[in-house]
């Protein structure tokens, strides 16, 4: 399967041929639906048929292997067939949301010195949790930090390394409960230049200036050493 979010995570649709079908969910030859990983939601969509019929796409998932997502259809949608022609298109407002939040959270994780345990990007808002042994967090100064930087407007741009080089620089890795994608050879390393430099393999925004402005909503302890801090975008649904 071709995945074309890779390439290019501001692709909104793409032609493609459907490859196999089961209870799981709809295989396509090529797709710009980022499946759920890495802290981040699976895209919603929809699938246009030739004949004009429309598939609801309600959440997208990885599969069996490294290169396989599943689009999962909304029930009782009609059934199709390997072999079909159709065009994928993405719910690109929820998509740029949640790629202006997952930069965000590099942004995050560069302002506090720690190591990530978990993360989650929500629609509009998002968390890290850090292993912070008795440390206070200002949830006012990490708010004007992280602003400081979006709106210094610093380029985010993605390079390669091969698994070896990875393994070789293990200070790269700073979440501490999602594994980099490895295991296809190489890794993408997410860059914000003149800020962070980490694995990742979801969909971001080009310029931290796209984030638009943030918020520190709530700072959380989550047992004697765990400090969660909450985010949302301004101006967002809660």
């Amino acid at each position: 399967m071709e995945l074309l979010f890779r390439q290019d995570a501001y692709l909104k649709s793409c032609d493609a041929t459907v490859v196999a079908v089961d209870e799981t969910g709809i295989r396509l030859d090529r797709t710009v639906f980022y499946p759920m990983g890495g802290g981040q939601p699976g895209d919603f969509g929809r699938l246009t048929l030739s004949d004009g019929g429309v598939i609801g796409i309600v959440d997208t998932v990885k599969g069996a292997h490294h290169e396989d997502v599943v689009h999962v259809p909304q029930p009782g949608s009609p059934a199709l067939a390997p072999g079909m022609k159709l065009r994928a298109e993405i719910d690109w407002e929820r998509r740029h949301r949640l790629m202006r939040m997952h930069t965000c959270l590099h942004l995050l994780s560069a302002v506090i010195k720690g190591d990530v345990t978990g993360g989650q990007v929500s629609d509009g808002k998002g968390r890290l949790d850090f292993n912070l042994p008795d440390q206070g967090l200002d949830k006012d100064l990490i708010t004007r930090e992280i602003n400081r930087l979006i709106q210094e407007d610093h380029a985010v741009r993605q390079r390669w390394i091969t698994d070896e080089e990875l393994a070789a620089q293990p200070e790269l890795v700073r979440t501490m409960s999602v594994k980099p994608p490895m295991g296809s050879g190489k890794v993408r390393l997410l860059e914000i230049d003149g800020v962070d430099l980490q694995p990742c393999g979801g969909t971001h925004v080009m310029r931290t200036g796209e984030i638009g402005p943030i918020e520190v909503t709530k700072i959380e302890n989550k047992g004697k050493m765990n400090r969660r801090v909450n985010l949302a975008l301004v101006g967002a649904a809660q």
